[in-house]
C-alpha cells in the first residue's frame, strides 16, 4: 500500500510518492475492540458491525462508486497519474491479489491468510530476502501461482520504470526495485532478492512488495498472438511493457479482452461502461483465498454527485453505499430505513501545507521557526471543528500517525494535543520570539535576529506576519475549518487572506517540485491530506528532495529518522520518526473526518470486510445476502 493525496473526506485519488472517529467529540474512545453476537466495536469508530449472521445466498451486491471515480486503469502497475484507490483497491485487487494483503478490517498489518507468499525471511544483514508463496493459489486457467509469477512482475516494473520513473507510481530512483542486484527462483515456491543496501524489512514488505501484484506469465507476450518471451531479457521486458500498456489504454475492451480474464482473486470483470464507469464483477470459481460459498455478484454503480448516491441511500436502491459528510446527521434515520453504518477516520493524515520555498513577505523564513508553526496548532481547534463542522464523527490527529485507526505505530506524543488550542498560548510564543502582537491587526517583528528571543533568521524588524492560504471548496469542511482558523489567526495579529481552488487544480500547481514557477503564489494550502502506508514512514514526503514533497520542508533530524525508518531494523524506527514530526509539525495537522459507509441489513459477512470499507478497500467476497 503506497501514499495516496486525498481531498479531506471520501477521496484518495492521486500517488502523491512513489508511494489518507469518534462517536461524538472524543465519545468513544475508550471503547475496546470485541466480537459478540451483538457485532464487533472498534475503538474510534462511529457505530458498530453486527456479526455475520443468516444463511448464505448468491445475490448481485450492488456499491456505490463516488462521482468522479470510475476505474480507468487495469493493469496493475499503475503509474503515478492512474494511482487512485478506485484503479487499485476497489477493481484491480479483486481480479488480481497484492503479494501481501494489508489490511485487517481497519487495522494496517499484513493478513497471513489473504496474501500470496510467507512474509520474507531475511538474511545477510537485511539484504537479502527469501520469499516463499503460500499453497492453495492458482490462476483462473487451472496453473498455480508461483514465484516466477512474482519474478515477471519485477522484471516488467522494472522495463516500467527505465522508460519512466513514473510509469510505477510506488517507485523512489534509487530503491526498489532499482536496488535489487539479482532476483532468481528456486523451484516454483521460492523467489530470493538479493538488494544493495540493508532495508527496514516491515518497510520493504508493507509498503513495496505489498504494492507488488503478480501477473501471470500467460501475458509475456509482445503482441496478441505473438509467442511467449523470456521476460529476463530487458528487451524483451520492455516489449512486453508496451504490449500491456496499450492493452490497457484500449479501456472499452476491458471486459472483452482475453488477457484480462486470466486473473488469480476472487473476481472477473464481466462487464465495463468505458463512459460511465459502471462495472461488473462475477465470481472467479477457482479463487484460492478467502471468501464465502456461494460468492455473490459485485456490480459497482457510478452517481454523478454525492446528492445522488445519498438518494439512491434513502430509496433503499443501493446495496452497499458511503455516507457523505454533509449527511451524518441523518445516520439515525439511514439505520431506521434498513441499513448498517459505520465509520471511522482512513489511516492517514489530513494537513495545511507550509510553502517553505515562498520568500513573499519573508514567509519562507517564518515558516522555517518551529515557534511559528507551533503557534499556528495552537490556533487550530481540532475537538471544536470535529463538534461543530463534522457533527461527531472524526478523530483529532496531531501527527502524521493517527490515534484512529488504532496501529502499533502511534508515538505517545500524538496521543494527546501537544499544542492545544489558545489563542493566548499563541501570542504569548509570538511574544517571547520578538514579535509585537497587535490583537485583531496585524503584528509585526520587533527584534529582527536569530537568537531565541527574536524573530528567526532571515525576517527583517517591522515585517508584518500576513500571508495568504488557498484552500479546496470540496469538502466543505475544508473551507470551514480554514475560515474558523484565519479567524482565530486574526485574534493574536496574523492576517491570513483566503482564497479557493479544487483538488485537481491545486495538486497540479501548487505543490513546489512540480510547479516551480508558483513557488511564490501560495504560503499555505489545504487540499485535504494523505492516506498512509502500511510502515507509515514519511519517505518521500516530509525528507529533504522526497519525491513526493510539497512545500519543500527540510530538517536534518527528520531526514536522519526517516532514513532509519526505511533502513534500519529498529521496529520502533518509524514511531521515533513520527514522534520527532508531531513535535516540529511539517505541516499543520488537522483532524480526520470519518469515512462512513453504509450496507443493507440483508447483506452480512465478516465484520472486517465491512470495516475495511472505512480505508478505501471492497471485499465482497466474504459479502452475501440472507434473503
Amino acid at each position: 500500500m503506497m501514499r495516496f493525496a486525498r481531498t479531506g473526506t471520501k477521496m484518495a485519488v492521486l500517488a502523491a510518492v512513489g508511494a489518507t472517529a469518534l462517536a461524538a467529540c472524543g465519545g468513544s474512545s475508550s471503547s475496546s475492540s470485541s466480537g459478540s453476537s451483538s457485532g464487533t466495536t472498534i475503538p474510534g469508530g462511529l457505530g458498530s458491525i453486527p456479526a455475520a449472521s443468516g444463511t448464505v445466498h448468491a445475490t448481485t451486491i450492488t456499491w456505490a462508486e463516488g462521482p468522479g471515480f470510475a476505474p480507468n486503469w487495469i493493469l496493475p502497475i499503475n503509474s503515478s497519474g492512474s494511482n487512485s484507490v478506485f484503479n487499485a483497491f476497489t477493481f484491480q485487487d479483486l481480479m488480481w491479489r497484492p503479494l501481501y494483503w494489508t489490511v485487517n478490517g481497519v487495522v494496517p498489518e499484513v493478513v497471513p491468510s489473504e496474501s500470496l507468499a510467507k512474509e520474507p525471511v531475511w538474511s545477510n544483514g537485511y539484504k537479502t530476502a527469501t520469499i516463499t508463496m503460500n499453497s492453495g493459489w492458482k490462476w483462473s486457467n487451472g496453473t498455480p501461482v508461483t514465484a516466477q509469477n512474482v519474478l515477471f512482475t519485477i522484471e516488467e516494473i522494472k522495463a516500467a520504470i527505465a522508460e519512466s520513473p513514473a510509469n510505477w507510481s510506488a517507485y523512489v530512483p534509487g530503491y526498489f526495485p532499482a536496488d535489487v542486484t539479482s532476483a532468481t527462483t528456486q523451484g516454483s515456491d521460492t523467489l530470493v532478492l538479493n538488494l544493495k543496501a540493508a532495508v527496514n524489512p516491515t518497510w520493504f514488505t508493507e509498503d513495496l512488495l505489498s504494492s507488488v501484484n503478480p501477473m501471470p506469465t500467460t501475458w509475456a507476450k509482445a503482441s496478441v498472438s505473438g509467442p511467449t518471451l523470456d521476460f529476463t531479457n530487458p528487451a524483451n521486458a520492455t516489449k512486453i511493457y508496451n504490449f500491456l500498456t496499450a492493452q490497457n489504454k484500449a479501456v472499452t475492451s476491458y471486459a472483452s479482452n482475453p488477457l484480462w480474464q486470466v486473473v488469480d482473486g476472487p473476481y472477473k470483470l464481466s462487464a465495463f461502461n468505458a463512459t460511465t464507469g459502471a462495472y461488473t464483477m462475477v465470481p472467479n470459481t477457482g479463487y484460492g483465498g478467502p471468501h464465502v460459498s456461494p460468492t455473490s455478484t459485485f456490480q459497482a454503480v457510478p452517481f454523478t454527485s454525492d446528492t445522488a448516491e445519498f438518494n439512491a441511500v434513502k430509496a433503499g436502491s443501493i446495496d452497499v453505499a458511503y455516507i457523505p459528510q454533509t449527511d451524518v446527521p441523518q445516520i439515525p434515520s439511514v439505520k431506521a430505513s434498513g441499513y448498517n453504518v459505520f465509520g471511522i477516520p482512513d489511516f492517514g493524515m489530513t494537513f495545511a501545507n507550509y510553502n517553505f520555498k515562498d520568500t513573499t513577505g519573508h514567509f519562507d523564513a517564518i515558516a522555517n521557526q518551529l515557534y511559528f508553526r507551533q503557534v499556528m496548532s495552537h490556533l487550530e481547534d481540532q475537538q471544536g471543528y470535529i463538534k461543530a463542522f463534522f457533527d461527531g464523527a472524526g478523530g483529532a490527529a496531531y501527527g502524521p500517525v493517527p490515534a484512529y485507526p488504532q496501529s502499533p505505530f502511534l508515538p505517545s506524543n500524538a496521543s494527546t494535543d501537544p499544542y492545544p488550542f489558545s489563542v493566548s498560548s499563541a501570542e504569548n510564543l509570538l511574544k517571547a520570539h520578538g514579535w509585537t502582537v497587535n490583537a485583531g491587526g496585524t503584528d509585526t517583528c520587533s527584534k529582527a535576529g536569530s537568537s531565541s528571543s527574536e524573530c528567526g533568521a532571515g525576517i527583517p524588524a517591522g515585517t508584518p506576519l500576513s500571508f495568504n492560504l488557498i484552500y479546496s471548496t470540496t469538502p466543505a469542511i475544508i473551507g470551514e475549518q480554514m475560515t474558523d482558523l484565519a479567524s482565530k489567526a486574526k485574534q493574536a495579529g496574523i492576517n491570513i487572506t483566503l482564497s479557493t481552488s479544487n483538488f485537481d487544480y491545486m495538486i497540479s500547481n501548487y505543490i513546489d517540485p512540480a510547479a516551480p514557477a508558483n513557488v511564490n503564489k501560495w504560503a499555505m494550502m489545504d487540499f485535504g491530506g494523505e492516506t498512509d502506508s502500511t510502515y507509515p514512514t514519511t519517505f518521500g514526503l516530509f525528507n529533504t528532495g522526497g519525491s513526493g514533497q510539497i512545500g519543500d520542508y527540510s530538517d536534518p533530524t527528520a531526514d536522519t529518522l526517516i532514513q532509519a525508518s526505511i533502513s534500519s531494523s529498529n521496529p520502533d524506527a518509524v514511531k521515533s520518526e513520527a514522534s520527532y514530526l508531531t513535535t516540529s509539525q511539517p505541516v499543520m495537522f488537522e483532524p480526520n473526518p470519518d469515512y462512513v459507509w453504509a450496507w443493507k441489513t440483508s447483506i452480512s459477512g465478516e465484520p472486517n470486510s465491512f470495516a475495511s470499507l472505512t480505508q478505501y478497500y471492497a471485499q465482497p467476497e466474504f459479502w452475501y445476502s440472507t434473503k
